[in-house]
């Protein structure tokens, strides 16, 4: 059994997700359906994470196993892009002799989020757009908070399939882009479901006067999934890269 690994930029906006869903289009169906429509193979393409409706990336990792290599492997990008919609690149493409699983031998994953306001019109389906300006410093003082080891319970949606709910932030801060634009960058050895737009929501609550530092802490000390915040809208919102061992991460970013 060969592995195949890949690294996937994809503008979620036209897409109900990563995950194959009945009658919805997804990014994993649109892979997969390539794949067959190239080898006649019917492969299943397991994803780093799935990613929601509307969701963007720009380093999503796939994986599948495949019994029989019909594609050289330095033609693999060229032969998927040239039939896969142009929202989907593959940007890298190898195959593995040894065994790996995209998501569950990953390391920690990088999310990155934009938002801004008085958007154009090229930027609006890319960048989260507010109503109101945001206050630079305001979230930049607070993503530290999240810093660390917690419970984000508080700050995700109910996925009966995760069973830890204790995440280790090890990057969390703002950078500012334009006048009208900053970015979020958010790096965890794990991820609850919803969890990154529920932080970006309750940062844009807290530069809005909406919540306060203590409070946020008392949600963080008392995990529930009862309190009141604002959820970041999606197209914000970007899987930027999933790190494994330094000899996976050497294959696929080299």
């Amino acid at each position: 059994m060969i592995t195949l690994a890949m690294v996937i930029e994809y503008d979620g906006t036209d897409f109900s997700g990563w995950q194959i869903q009945p009658n919805a289009p997804t990014v994993q169906e649109s892979l997969q359906n390539a794949w067959k429509k190239i080898t006649g193979q019917n492969i299943s393409i397991m994803g780093s994470g799935r990613t929601d409706a509307g969701v963007h990336s720009f380093g999503q990792v796939a994986s599948a196993n495949i019994e029989q290599i019909l594609i050289p492997e330095e033609k693999i990008a060229f032969a998927l892009n040239s039939i896969l919609p142009n929202s989907i690149k593959i940007v890298k493409a190898k195959y593995l002799d040894f065994e790996f699983h995209s998501r569950f031998d990953a390391v920690s994953r990088e999310y990155v989020y934009y938002l801004g306001w008085n958007l154009n019109v090229f930027n609006k389906r890319i960048i989260a757009e507010q109503n109101r300006i945001i206050d630079f410093n305001k979230v930049s003082e607070i993503a530290p908070i999240f810093l660390g080891k917690n419970d984000f319970t508080s700050l995700s949606k109910n996925n009966p399939d995760i069973k830890n709910n204790f995440c280790i932030i090890e990057e969390s801060n703002w950078n500012k882009i334009a006048d009208n634009i900053y970015k979020y960058h958010i790096k965890s050895n794990h991820f609850l479901y919803g969890m990154v737009r529920a932080i970006v929501g309750v940062m844009i609550d807290y530069s809005a006067g909406k919540i306060s530092k203590e409070k946020i802490e008392y949600m963080l000390q008392n995990p529930k999934r009862e309190y009141n915040f604002t959820f970041a809208k999606p197209n914000g919102l970007y899987l930027n890269r999933v790190n494994y061992i330094p000899e996976i991460n050497g294959i696929l970013y080299a």
